[in-house]
């Protein structure tokens, strides 16, 4: 595993900033499914020690992110249809529950970042800014979670969001990606309008997209060997 890339500054708990570096270059495809993770080479790229990476490995792989083989090799997960689809329908029930119960709590202002966003997420999609537009659809769907004030909500969606980033790219870097603006639109509208259940609704439709992105019937490589990472195309941003 080769990495060239300066990590992102460190939050005050390297545990934490060792799971989000490594998180977010499984999710860039900087490390690509099947790359070998080995200790010494991530501690010269985080510069910490072995026991923050192992950490981080560990609540990588209750991710569904990282996978531990034959001879205790370390490897970022393939991308499994089955887990995916699982993680995908969780999303969508989280999200529609996070967007019936901030209906009623949402303000001008809220709407208003949302159109803002969904801007920047059609925009990011015009340039082919994969990077970008993960973050303005995250920026989009963040609004209807903070507004309802679940306080059990983010935490549940922590839980799926990487796997399901994953997807996002490549749905994101392909002609699929485009409707969700449309998608995000009808949101917005049903949410200003205040039908609470209808705007839920719209926002399962709209994750349940990425299901259809899938063919449940490929299998997983989960008996490939390992492989040496190459070297990711771009640096890894700490969130």
């Amino acid at each position: 595993m080769l990495l060239n890339t300066a990590p992102a500054e460190r939050p005050s708990s390297l545990r934490d900033y060792a799971y989000r570096q490594l998180r977010d270059a499984i999710v860039s495809g900087a490390l690509e499914p099947g790359a070998r993770l080995r200790d010494p080479e991530l501690e010269e790229w985080l510069g910490v020690s072995r026991t923050p990476i192992r950490e981080a490995i560990a609540r990588l792989e209750l991710a569904g992110l990282v996978q531990t083989r034959r001879a205790k090799a370390t490897i970022v997960a393939p991308l499994d249809v089955r887990t995916a689809l699982a993680a995908q329908r969780i999303a969508a029930a989280l999200h529609e529950l996070a967007v019936r119960e901030a209906v009623p709590q949402l303000t001008d202002a809220d709407l208003d970042e949302m159109r803002d966003a969904n801007a920047r997420f059609a925009a990011a999609l015009r340039d082919d800014d994969v990077d970008a537009a993960v973050r303005a659809d995250d920026d989009f769907h963040d609004v209807a979670v903070r507004a309802g004030a679940n306080p059990l909500l983010p935490a549940m969606l922590e839980q799926v969001a990487p796997l399901l980033r994953r997807l996002e790219r490549a749905r994101f870097a392909s002609l699929a990606g485009r409707g969700s603006v449309a998608d995000h639109d009808r949101i917005i509208a049903l949410c200003a309008a205040g039908d609470a259940v209808a705007a839920g609704i719209a926002a399962r439709e709209n994750w349940e997209t990425l299901g259809r992105m899938l063919q449940p019937d490929d299998p997983a490589p989960d008996d490939a060997d390992p492989v040496d990472a190459p070297t990711p195309r771009a640096t890894p941003t700490h969130a």
